[in-house]
């Protein structure tokens, strides 16, 4: 089985096909519960457990789509490209909100992290959670904690932010395209952009942006900020 599982045709196919079956499932039924990530993973898994499949040999087979998340990640840029005109004269309270927005999630996890009685490593798997995979992966390895339960984390804010985002802005009265699309690139990353593509081109875009910035500004902060925590 572990032979089957490194074919890529195979792996290519049960993942793919997962998705696409199972965003066909959301759009019929439209519950949150039932998002297309959510029934993947759990599909995948299933199918795994019950083929006996070692998750090394699946990973082997499925690189190509490993490998795909940085260039879709850039890809994005484009979409921004296309609405650069919005970022005239709002530059500095987009890099103003991003900073911000880096700033609280790091934190924030550090702080209840540590009242929660969690360990360094735990928390250095934490403080990226708000950054696409690729880049969070490599923040948590550089600070000392664990890449791939980093990458679990990162999926399960992407789906919850993409969820209850839209609900909370909705409710809060926030009208502003800009302010939408930083939001959900901020603090949902590569999923949340997905939804702000869904509501409109700019949102889209500006959440393009949030991504990028937020990775960078993370990336920047993590080490600064738990250095000063350190020293009370």
């Amino acid at each position: 089985m572990n032979n089957l599982a490194q074919s890529e045709v195979f792996s290519l196919t049960l993942v793919i096909g997962t998705y696409l079956a199972s965003l066909a499932l959301y759009r019929k039924t439209r519950i949150s519960l039932l998002h297309p990530l959510i029934t993947s993973i759990f599909v995948i898994i299933v199918v795994l457990k019950t083929m006996d499949i070692e998750y090394e040999s699946f990973q082997k087979g499925s690189h190509l789509i490993h490998f795909l998340l940085g260039p879709s990640v850039v890809a994005l840029g484009y979409v921004l490209y296309e609405q650069i005109q919005y970022l005239k004269g709002n530059v500095i309270s987009i890099l103003t909100s991003v900073f911000v927005g880096a700033i609280v999630g790091i934190v924030s996890v550090i702080a209840i992290g540590k009242l929660m009685g969690a360990d360094a490593a735990l928390v250095a798997t934490l403080e990226p959670k708000s950054v696409t995979t690729p880049i969070a992966m490599g923040i948590a390895e550089k600070s000392g904690g664990i890449p791939s339960l980093t990458a679990v984390i990162v999926v399960a804010v992407g789906i919850f932010g993409s969820i209850v985002g839209p609900f909370v802005m909705k409710v809060l009265g926030i009208e502003s395209r800009i302010a939408k699309g930083l939001a959900l690139g901020a603090s949902s990353h590569g999923v949340g952009t997905s939804v702000a593509i869904q509501i409109g081109a700019v949102e889209g875009a500006l959440s393009g942006l949030a991504i990028g910035l937020m990775g960078i500004m993370t990336a920047i902060l993590v080490p600064v900020v738990s250095f000063i925590i350190s020293l009370f």
